[in-house]
């Protein structure tokens, strides 16, 4: 499906009810409203993710089958305005570009932070901590004993 239309970020985030409801998945800007009641997860799952801006991340974090990936296409709109990436996948709003005319709510554009990385002092701490107490705990009964 060709589609020209381009929504900015902040017009997208005027479409949050039960009677106009948009959000925006890999750049691709849907119209949900009429699917609400009929989405398996609930309508409030598509509330939601019209509220946070960019549902892309929700979208992905389901694991959603071919068959409703395949139905999301008779529900797009347009394009998200200044959206980096393809509108198949990857990439997200570039905010200059999306901000030149106005505000947009800082929901709208969340910043992407990658996961926590654990590293090998998450390890060495709790092991080292517990050390000390079992050498604490020998010296004060094992060794203070002797001595007395």
């Amino acid at each position: 499906m060709q589609v020209s239309k381009r929504y900015s970020p902040s017009e997208i985030s005027l479409h949050t009810t039960k009677k106009d409801c948009w959000l925006f998945i890999h750049g691709k800007v849907y119209d949900v409203t009429t699917f609400l009641e009929d989405h398996p997860g609930g309508e409030e799952v598509l509330l939601n993710a019209s509220a946070n801006g960019d549902a892309t991340e929700s979208f992905e974090e389901v694991g959603h089958s071919s068959t409703a990936i395949s139905m999301m296409e008779s529900y797009v709109i347009g394009v998200v305005e200044g959206y980096e990436g393809s509108a198949a996948g990857g990439g997200a709003p570039n905010t200059k570009g999306a901000m030149g005319g106005g505000a947009v709510s800082a929901r709208t554009l969340k910043e992407r932070r990658p996961p926590p990385s654990s590293s090998f002092l998450d390890l060495l701490l709790p092991v080292l901590i517990l050390g000390l107490a079992f050498g604490a705990w020998y010296y004060l009964t094992f060794y203070s004993k002797a001595k007395a």
